[in-house]
């Protein structure tokens, strides 16, 4: 239980988590993507909340994802250093594919060209993450709270159709300094993969987030802690907005992002009359029924030869993009179908499961946090009923595949075929963040 209070405090604090070597990139399979330079700094960002009895954290990371292991070592470290509990931690990953690989291959792995993950970034990782929550929690003071939303367009849409479901709305949660109303950081939550950059880019960069992030430090303050998560994003992308695959792109569209937020904030009423609380639950997917190997080897054969046709009768870019990402897929379900037997499935179930939901009640908000990618349409039915609610995903762990929805299924596409997990789950995860919810009114 919480108790009303108006001595809300706030810190927040960055920690540098790009590779002092060259690492693979990680996200496109087939390529070998050594990192050859850093065009931006990837960033752990955090920011703490205090309200007299209870401290929220986020952490927001520029990469991938951020395993479970990792994240429940960070949250045991912070828990330690700054007496902030382990569950009222919240580790996120912008999802850049432009970042250092940070997990092991597991039983979906269909590229012999992506590596294992390097330990010493790995460890690098965990401790940018410790260094930042650890910072934040230090750096508490006196603080005021609000929240508006943003919206934009021009970014991006949904991936395999763009008018199909999609989130133009950016939550903006922004804290201030009580007494000067200096920014002490801001957290945005935005449902759009981080894909501009594509596998010939071999620079470190976090993609258009981190663009966007250099936009709002310019109007801010350059030491300003601006944390982006990736909200419901699994079947979003900038696949038919962009002009190209170039860094030129990603600042343009990170642009669009800064703006949209900047005028945001312009609308922000702040309070510190704030009580926070949080809760979570845990839940386990249940598992689709993977293919044969015969029928999983045919299914990746029709698809190239739909590839092939396409790459020479003139498809536009975006659509032959899409059947190149669902021939990944197919090798993805054939590489499953052959690691069925062997055990590796299981085990890479054990390694992720069960899934964590963590929610946060921030004053009259609340902020869900999902592990894994997540289809839009599921987070789009919480916000339908709860319209103060907004979700993150690829938060607390990686998950062994999408969390997709039963037409996904039907149309055997790149984020189905990649999956372990039945369409059931989408279900089940949002029944159980329902009544999450529901436990939590918002005040």
């Amino acid at each position: 239980m919480t108790t009303k209070t108006t001595s809300l405090r706030a810190g927040a604090a960055t920690a540098d988590i790009s590779p002092v070597n060259s690492q693979f990139l990680a996200g496109y399979p087939h390529v070998p993507r050594w990192s050859t330079g850093i065009h931006d700094p990837l960033t752990s960002s955090a920011l703490a909340l205090d309200d007299g009895s209870t401290r929220l954290l986020f952490i927001a990371n520029d990469i991938l994802y951020v395993p479970k292991n990792i994240v429940a070592r960070a949250r045991q470290r912070i828990e330690a250093a700054s007496g902030t509990p382990a569950a009222h931690i919240m580790i996120t990953a912008t999802h850049t594919h432009s970042g250092p690989v940070v997990q092991d291959r597991g039983p979906g792995s269909y590229s012999t060209v992506v590596p294992n993950a390097d330990p010493a970034y790995v460890q690098l990782l965990e401790d940018g993450i410790v260094h930042a929550g650890v910072a934040a929690c230090k750096n508490l003071r006196r603080a005021e709270l609000g929240l508006a939303i943003a919206h934009v367009e021009g970014i991006g849409t949904n991936r395999r159709d763009p008018k199909g479901p999609a989130d133009p709305e950016i939550p903006v949660l922004a804290v201030r300094d009580a007494d000067t109303h200096a920014w002490i950081g801001i957290h945005e939550i935005y449902a759009m993969h981080p894909t501009v950059l594509h596998e010939d880019s071999t620079l470190v960069s976090g993609d258009f987030p981190a663009m966007g992030r250099r936009y709002l430090q310019k109007v801010l303050g350059s030491d300003v802690p601006v944390l982006h998560s990736n909200g419901a994003g699994g079947n979003q992308s900038p696949r038919h907005c962009v002009n190209g695959q170039t860094f030129d792109e990603a600042i343009r569209l990170g642009t669009i992002l800064g703006k949209a937020v900047e005028a945001a904030l312009s609308t922000i009423k702040y309070r510190t009359d704030i009580t926070l609380s949080t809760k979570q639950i845990s839940i386990n997917y249940p598992l689709r029924d993977l293919p044969s190997i015969e029928a999983a080897a045919a299914k990746e054969q029709a698809v190239r030869e739909k590839l092939a046709r396409q790459q020479q009768d003139g498809t536009p870019r975006a659509l032959v993009r899409t059947t190149e990402c669902d021939l990944f897929g197919a090798e993805a379900s054939h590489a499953l179908a052959r690691s069925k037997a062997n055990g590796r499935v299981d085990a890479a179930i054990r390694n992720c499961m069960p899934a964590e939901i963590q929610l946060f009640r921030i004053g009259p908000w609340r902020i869900v946090a999902w592990q894994g990618e997540i289809f839009i349409e599921h987070a789009l039915v919480i916000r339908s009923a709860n319209p103060d609610t907004f979700v993150c995903t690829c938060a607390n762990g990686s998950m062994a595949g999408y969390i997709t929805t039963e037409q996904a299924a039907e149309e055997g596409g790149y984020e189905a075929s990649t999956s372990v997990f039945s369409t059931e789950s989408g279900r089940l995860l949002v029944e159980t963040t329902q009544q999450l919810l529901d436990g939590m009114p918002a005040c």
